[in-house]
């Protein structure tokens, strides 16, 4: 059985509530504890202020003797009403306002869901609502499944001081002890962080820890809840109804054999054209590297032009969002812009499902579970260059290469380093990279 409470779960402790049910009663009813029910309606209730038919919401003690007007003086706009009661702002202005509070929310069941004085009260009411429930527990478990809160410069400090000393030949034990006030962290939490390749050493840097086998398989790490604070999912479906016509680039990484080398994959959705990276390592370093690689290849102009926004999984390799907006650490001048980076929700792939079908194709040449390890960039071109030459019937039967080059021009195409390959010569078999 499911630990977490379902809809239909709700709905029974809505009901239980309204026939004024004890949390004991309404748990021994859903097989669950009464401390259970307690805590969500408890978590999930809200406040909401509504009066009741012909009078509005007023908290005031003084609310049904009252007699004053002109409150507000010449600011009212309720000038029709023989009496400031009736207006629902009158508690904001009046100097004699003292809050009536019931004590009925002070007790099991701690809202007003089954009071019968509800339909004739203008108090600030605490309602349980199974749906509004539903969706905000939907939430807060999405949001503890996204990893600690920390944030990229954070990151960037703590890469600042072990790294150099890791490369040269100390242990983290050693640096932890030598700077425990600077890193402001557990010894633990830098080999976590090192496991995550969130710095630019890894495992294989430190001596004594490769010698070691895995006692078990850790969970994956997720880092950096902090970095998407104003670029969630939501954020950037905001961002697309006040520019409608922005063109969205997405991104991801394809994974070979586990610790080895991986590709960094940009796709624009509108054209389906996919750019392709190799990079010895997962961290977000190597992805910041190819961005300015591009921007400096492309230019100010045309690449702001080609990424307006980017669209990106919660990675740990995309946690260091401002590196790659930004063309100096951390500026925040509107100039120094050059993209804006936006995240998914975590485990919902669907929302850059056009990248993810594209990998289908990548995936055929480069079956999951094969080693990236022997490739080299030019070999990874190559495979880009075939899956952008192949015909697509959502572009009308055109390749992405023709699409984008209808769109930026053959010129764009040259400094990305594409090439387009004829239709007969097209492979998309593992035995195009073969040598």
């Amino acid at each position: 059985m499911s630990k977490f409470l379902t809809y239909e779960d709700r709905l029974e402790i809505a009901s239980g509530l309204k026939e004024h049910q004890s949390f004991g009663a309404i748990g021994r009813n859903l097989g669950k504890d009464r401390t259970t029910i307690a805590k969500e309606v408890k978590r999930y209730s809200f406040d909401k202020k509504s009066g009741r038919p012909g009078y509005p919401f007023n908290p005031c003690k003084l609310r049904k003797g009252c007699k004053r007007k002109c409150i507000c003086e010449n600011r009212c706009t309720h000038t029709s009403l023989y009496k400031c009661s009736l207006c629902a702002e009158c508690y904001r202005h009046c100097k004699d306002f003292a809050e009536d509070v019931c004590t009925v929310k002070n007790k099991p069941p701690y809202v007003c869901n089954g009071c019968g004085e509800m339909s004739n009260c203008t108090l600030l009411k605490k309602l349980y609502d199974p749906a509004d429930a539903h969706i905000r527990a939907e939430k807060s478990i999405s949001e503890a499944r996204t990893g600690i809160l920390t944030d990229e410069a954070t990151i960037a400090r703590i890469n600042a001081i072990i790294t150099p000393l890791v490369k040269n030949g100390q242990s983290l034990h050693q640096i932890y002890l030598d700077h425990v006030d600077e890193l402001m962290c557990s010894e633990k939490t830098l080999y976590n962080y090192v496991d995550a390749q969130l710095f630019d050493v890894r495992n294989i840097d430190l001596p004594r820890k490769v010698k070691y086998r895995p006692r078990y398989k850790k969970p994956e790490f997720k880092v950096d809840r902090g970095c998407r604070i104003g670029r969630s999912y939501q954020d950037f479906l905001k961002f697309m109804e006040t520019e409608p016509e922005t063109h969205i680039v997405q991104m991801d990484s394809v994974i070979g054999k586990v610790g080895g080398k991986c590709l960094l994959t940009i796709h624009f959705v509108d054209t389906s054209l996919m750019l392709a990276f190799l990079r010895d390592a997962n961290t977000s370093r190597s992805v910041i590297d190819i961005f300015n690689r591009l921007d400096y290849a492309l230019g100010t102009v045309l690449f702001e032009k080609l990424f307006p926004v980017i669209l990106t999984d919660n990675g740990s390799e995309f946690s260091n969002p401002k590196e790659i907006e930004y063309r100096e650490n951390f500026g925040e001048s509107h100039s120094l812009m050059r993209t804006r980076v936006y995240y998914c929700d975590p485990s919902s792939p669907y929302q850059k499902g056009s990248c993810e079908v594209n990998h289908e194709l990548i995936r055929r040449i480069l079956p999951k579970g094969s080693s990236f390890d022997d490739l080299t960039q030019e070999d990874v071109t190559r495979m880009m260059d075939h899956i952008n030459s192949y015909k697509r019937k959502k572009l009308n039967d055109r390749t992405p290469y023709d699409s984008f080059s209808f769109l930026y021009g053959e010129e764009v195409l040259k400094k990305l380093g594409c090439s387009k390959v004829a239709a007969e010569n097209i492979i998309l078999k593992p035995k195009l990279l073969k040598k």
